[in-house]
């Protein structure tokens, strides 16, 4: 009997040691602006250069998150690339193209997290959609978490730390109404996300056309 108790606590702690040394991928799913938008991007995050509290993303990472995984075991990733190939042909969206506009915030104008621009209504949000509610049935019955709130398709321009520019915030959300531009939308793509002290640095783990 004594043997056979000492067996299973090693088992424990050997699954253990292997769990920790596991390097888990953080991924989400997304549809990339081009590097020819970096600029645009820019120019509509300037506005907000001067808003204590704001942090600004990297503009050159410009992107429309369909589904975001979080910490993935590296093992899995032909498994989800194959859940996009089926969610990408049972969406049945064609290439598109895609136009960047408006702003808005998350989760409301009272209380900013994430200031962001969105996509035009007919300019490419209904196709962003169906791709997006695809995904999230493929990535689900993997066993991923579901969302807990609607698709709202966007790119992140700035995350609010503090609250000291929540006014000026919510001004120029309120007042303005840039064009950021428009994009052709060829395929969906599974990416990393690195977390640097510079902020994250995404790779592209593989890319699944339209």
């Amino acid at each position: 009997m004594g043997s056979g108790r000492s067996g299973g606590s090693d088992w424990v702690t050997i699954k253990y040691r292997l769990t920790d040394t596991v390097e888990w991928m953080r991924l989400f799913v997304s549809v990339d602006l081009p590097s020819s938008l970096a600029d645009s991007v820019a120019d509509t995050q300037a506005a907000f250069e001067d808003c204590a509290g704001l942090r600004l993303t990297d503009p050159t990472q410009a992107h429309v998150t369909l589904k975001f995984l979080g910490d993935t075991d590296p093992d899995r990733v032909d498994e989800i690339e194959s859940a996009l190939e089926t969610a990408v042909a049972d969406a049945g969206v064609a290439p598109f193209d895609c136009t960047v506009g408006g702003l808005g915030v998350f989760p409301s104008l009272d209380y900013i997290s994430v200031v962001w621009a969105g996509v035009r209504d007919g300019g490419g949000d209904t196709e962003l959609t169906q791709l997006a509610e695809a995904v999230e049935t493929e990535l689900t019955a993997l066993g991923f978490e579901s969302e807990d709130h609607g698709f709202t398709p966007h790119i992140t321009l700035a995350r609010m730390d503090d609250a000291r520019g929540k006014e000026t915030v919510q001004r120029l959300v309120t007042e303005r109404d840039p064009t950021v531009g428009t994009f052709s939308v060829d395929a969906i793509r599974l990416t990393e996300s690195t977390l640097t002290d510079d902020g994250p640095v995404y790779e592209t783990v593989s890319e699944i056309e339209l």
